[in-house]
């Protein structure tokens, strides 16, 4: 029977890591902030945040909003993301990774900067919501890169940190990985550069979901 190598539980990031959202994320935090009077943040300063939760995300994306104002902005970065969500689709190869992976008893989570409803949806629009055994959202626990997410998922599923590993596409994810004393690996094709990795140590950066597929069924 094929059984985990090395890692019993893998935590997967979910936008711009399994989720091809990098582009509407983006798009939705700079609309919202033209919907509110404020300066267009660029591409760099919107897509930096995601990952995070959304008031974190806020603060550091648009910098002259008060915190009075964070729920507003948080509105109408929902209402510009959920008109076109319909548009966003899994990055190819995703389902056909995680079959692989669930086939080889490994336990299979997401942490997520997203909020448990935002999760939720995705998860059953695109058919995924049976592959996972577990989750944490930013609205439930600490956002990253604060280590809460990962714990909290070692502790459900009785995962010890060596035998943890966190795959994202920002550099808040391999920082949550290192911050709870797990392995990562980073993806390249989502929101932050993959040149900013190395100072985080990751395993392995792929450069495509079949890069990563076949990482993991070598290495995981």
């Amino acid at each position: 029977m094929s059984r985990p190598q090395r890692f019993d539980l893998i935590a997967f990031d979910w936008d711009g890591t399994l989720f091809d959202s990098t582009a509407l994320i983006t798009r939705s935090i700079q609309n919202a902030a033209v919907d509110l009077g404020l300066p267009r943040p660029s591409d760099t300063q919107a897509s930096y945040v995601i990952g995070m939760g959304l008031q974190a995300a806020m603060a550091h994306a648009v910098p002259d909003l008060p915190e009075a104002r964070f729920a507003e902005m948080g509105e109408r970065f929902r209402h510009h993301y959920l008109a076109a969500q319909h548009e966003v689709i899994l990055f190819p190869g995703v389902p056909e990774m995680l079959a692989d992976l669930q086939a080889r008893h490994h336990w299979l989570a997401v942490a997520t900067g997203k909020s448990r409803r935002g999760l939720d949806e995705a998860m059953r629009a695109v058919g995924l919501d049976q592959l996972f055994d577990g989750s944490r959202t930013a609205d439930e626990t600490r956002s990253k890169p604060h280590p809460q997410m990962l714990l909290e998922l070692m502790r459900e599923f009785g995962a010890e940190p060596e035998r943890t590993l966190m795959i994202g596409d920002t550099t808040h994810d391999l920082q949550l990985a290192l911050n709870a004393g797990c392995a990562s690996v980073g993806v390249s094709y989502g929101a932050h550069d993959h040149r900013s990795f190395a100072e985080f140590q990751p395993l392995h950066v792929a450069h495509s979901v079949a890069d990563l597929q076949q990482w993991l069924l070598q290495h995981a």
